[in-house]
């Protein structure tokens, strides 16, 4: 019985295949690291497009007035002004002014 541990103690030969496991797990974790890094930060710029262009629909109207032979109506005009912070790229305009 002692015979087969100290073999066991002195056996190296799952040693290299050890170390190139832990080798590949490695830059296996920090790739997926730096994927889901750049998946985020691409998700954030889409949905920021996508929030400017909801931003940036025009919701005037004008109703030009009536004329008539006896009377006159008038019209109504609705302008549509941008909204504080609603060019594009301005995710951080609500960190800097809460």
């Amino acid at each position: 019985m002692s015979m087969i541990f100290n073999q066991l103690l002195s056996d190296e030969a799952g040693f290299i295949v050890s170390a190139e496991l832990v080798l590949v797990a490695t830059v296996l974790i920090l790739g997926l690291l730096v994927g889901l890094s750049e998946l985020a930060l691409n998700i954030t710029s889409e949905l920021e497009s996508v929030g400017s262009a909801f931003g940036h629909i025009n919701q005037g109207y004008v109703i030009q007035g009536l004329t008539g032979h006896v009377g006159e109506k008038v019209g109504h005009v609705f302008e549509d002004i941008p909204s504080f912070c609603s060019d594009q790229g301005d995710i951080v305009c609500d960190l800097l002014h809460p």
